[in-house]
């Protein structure tokens, strides 16, 4: 993953927490820039866990089992 790549991740998990998604990473709350600092590798990216509620709205995002620590 390019460094603009890892920029638009970033502003995108930014978004989502302005609108109320919370973050997760390994079970504790988290922020964009942990997310981006732990879980992007040189090639490719951990994929999370999208969390709905019961009206099928994005509640969480949670990024758990990551296996790729920098």
């Amino acid at each position: 993953m390019c460094k603009g790549e890892k920029q638009v991740l970033k502003e995108n998990l930014e978004i989502m927490c302005r609108n109320g998604v919370a973050l997760f990473l390994e079970g504790e709350p988290s922020t964009p820039g942990e997310i981006i600092g732990k879980c992007v590798g040189e090639d490719s990216m951990y994929m999370a866990d999208y969390v709905l509620n019961e009206e099928g709205y994005l509640t969480e995002l949670r990024y758990d089992l990551v296996s790729v620590w920098k």
